[in-house]
């Protein structure tokens, strides 16, 4: 691969924190969902009636939200460089990422029941 860098520990943060940038400025949806996490977690941290271990695990179960909607967003961006127009395999791949975020919250859904009602 012609345009790969070579590994370098402060640049490969550099273009982290460059991603991390763009989301936030561009990604609406991103914004609601951290925003939201942010706040359960101030809640969950200031009011929660269950122990330390209880309330890690459903702090750090919201987090996959985050990460999956980075990658969704990531997914779209490469859609729309490759067609701006109509294309159904475009349509698919961003509903596809659309999905992989829903089955995250779904899944971030199901530890919760479980840690709150089952453990």
């Amino acid at each position: 691969m012609t345009n790969k860098p070579k590994f370098k520990l402060f640049s490969n943060i550099k273009y982290s924190l460059q991603g991390m940038a763009d989301v936030l400025k561009s990604e609406t949806s991103f914004k609601i969902q951290l925003t939201l996490i942010s706040i359960i977690t101030i809640l969950l941290i200031l009011f929660s009636p269950f122990n330390t271990i209880k309330t890690t695990i459903l702090i750090v179960s919201m987090y996959p939200i985050l990460i999956v909607e980075a990658i969704n967003s990531a997914i779209e961006r490469v859609v729309d460089l490759v067609t701006k127009e109509y294309n159904e395999l475009a349509r698919q791949a961003k509903d596809i990422g659309a999905f992989a975020v829903l089955l995250t919250f779904v899944f971030t859904l199901l530890v919760w029941g479980i840690v709150i009602f089952i453990v």
